[in-house]
């Protein structure tokens, strides 16, 4: 495509130069001096026979392809306490597990997006029973129903990834693998499916996924376990991979679990690896682990391009009991992709609140996006015997106390 827009522009040069050489001011009708007979010949190797032949051949050169730009939606821990999958097993009258009335209000957020993403904090380990805090462990049919909803992605690497073992990995990959519709990253059956960097395609556009976690709860792989946890200490293979995802992708997203529990603020820690990230490559920066959002922000690069990085998404669905915990939001960004140069640049970018509910002694817990949530929910939420002054007024200046203007919608 290159060359053909040079060789459009080299006749169109010869052209306007031919018409200065072949009429030149002064000369008498009829007569050409011997530069410009050669200059004619030069010409004709490179315009074409006719004035209408030329014209056809500018006009069926194509105009340059717009970029593509991709909706990227994501959301942070989904982490199943025992209320939750207790709740879903009620509704399915004791025979499995029914998860659709804690995600009935949030449902249609996700399927118009491009590529979803979401940090699964609770592994799904089929080979084992559910259980709660401090090893956590859903069923399978919470990972269907995150299917159903749209999620494509799936990061598995955080601080509980560990909670069912060695074991509980391969269960866990064992369940994914059969469902191929679904992307994982960040823990790996071996040396030979971690070399397999995964990537959704969307638009014509390649996007990368990396998964990361600084924390695995002081839990470990037996040794020499074949098993790889990519781990936030591992710089040079983390600058490795990120290196290697861009070489095959226009787009590379990190999904990565750090920072301190329960504070809005984040550490020197993650401030120092976003930079890292951004410098080895990584285009979207999405965070997990703090239970609480914490900032979105652009980082600059030197060569004028920007990585967006949200250091907590906070969680989507959990029964912890504080009012900030309550508060999770959505990511959903537009990502511009130039197909010829692998340019990225973002569209926008915006935080969607979104509000974890629960009755009384955390029954019937559920999710709502903030414009769907009311005051008179927010006087009922069992959270308040925690949080007394949870309210409306409560989440809206939690989060525009830690998101930046830039990145809301207007909250009435």
């Amino acid at each position: 495509m290159k060359q053909f827009w040079k060789l459009a522009c080299t006749a169109a040069a010869a052209v306007l130069l031919s018409s200065c050489l072949f009429a030149p001011v002064g000369e008498p009708a009829g007569s050409t001096p011997p530069e410009s007979s050669r200059a004619q010949e030069a010409m004709a190797e490179v315009l074409p026979e006719s004035s209408a032949e030329f014209s056809e051949a500018v006009s069926s050169v194509p105009e340059p392809p717009e970029p593509a730009v991709l909706n990227l939606r994501a959301v942070g821990d989904n982490l199943i306490h025992s209320s939750i999958y207790e709740q879903a097993n009620r509704r399915a009258g004791g025979n499995g597990y029914d998860y659709d009335y804690a995600y009935e209000n949030v449902k249609d957020m996700f399927a118009g997006a491009d590529i979803a993403s979401i940090n699964q904090e609770s592994i799904i380990a089929p080979a084992y029973g559910p259980s709660t805090y401090p090893l956590f462990n859903a069923t399978p049919e919470l990972g269907d129903l995150m299917l159903e909803l749209g999620f494509d992605v799936f990061n598995l690497a955080n601080n509980h990834c560990l909670d069912k073992g060695e074991s509980g990995i391969y269960s866990s990959l064992d369940y994914w693998a059969e469902r191929p519709e679904a992307v994982t990253t960040g823990v790996y059956r071996n040396a030979e499916d971690y070399a397999d960097i995964r990537t959704v395609e969307a638009k014509g556009a390649v996007v990368s996924f990396i998964g990361i976690t600084e924390l695995t709860n002081g839990l470990s792989l037996p040794q020499g376990s074949e098993a790889v946890v990519l781990l936030g200490s591992e710089e040079e293979k983390i600058e490795e991979r990120i290196r290697q995802a861009k070489e095959i992708s226009d787009v590379c997203v990190v999904n990565i679990h750090w920072g301190n529990e329960y504070t809005h603020v984040p550490t020197e820690r993650q401030r120092y690896l976003a930079g890292k990230l951004s410098e080895w490559g990584a285009d979207l920066i999405i965070g997990h682990h703090p239970h609480v959002i914490q900032p979105i922000e652009y980082i600059e690069r030197e060569d004028g391009s920007r990585t967006l990085v949200a250091y907590s998404l906070g969680n989507f669905i959990s029964a912890q009991d504080s009012g900030a915990r309550m508060i999770g939001g959505m990511l959903d960004v537009d990502i511009a992709v130039d197909l010829e140069t692998g340019k990225t640049e973002f569209n926008g970018c915006r935080f969607v609140p979104i509000i974890t509910h629960y009755d009384r002694g955390f029954a019937n817990n559920r999710l709502y996006p903030l414009e769907d949530y009311t005051e008179e929910l927010a006087a009922s939420h069992g959270v308040r015997a925690y949080t007394p002054d949870f309210s409306l007024d409560y989440i809206k200046n939690t989060v525009k106390n830690v998101i930046a203007a830039e990145f809301l919608t207007e909250m009435s």
